[in-house]
């Protein structure tokens, strides 16, 4: 049975990236057994990965805690740079 399941339609974004090549292959062979196409594999790896990862959990929360801001190295407090 698939870890990841067919395709939903969603609003999505377009990102660049660099894979190593025995990486992409089995990306690309994954996303044929599932019958979708490689940049759903890879969104929902992602969301399967943040779900799981209990430590980016708790930093998140915190982070969202402090308003979107991330404490220095000396402790004090700086707003986090939005990427686009």
């Amino acid at each position: 049975m698939a870890l990841v399941k067919a395709p939903t339609k969603q609003k999505t974004t377009t990102l660049q990236i660099r894979l190593e090549d025995d990486v992409r292959v089995k990306l690309d062979k994954y996303a044929e057994f599932i019958h979708a196409n490689s940049s759903y594999v890879v969104s929902e790896a992602l969301k399967l990965l943040f779900k799981r990862d209990q430590e980016f959990k708790r930093w998140l929360f915190q982070f969202a805690k402090s308003g979107g801001q991330k404490q220095n190295e000396d402790g004090g407090l700086a707003k986090a740079a939005s990427q686009t």
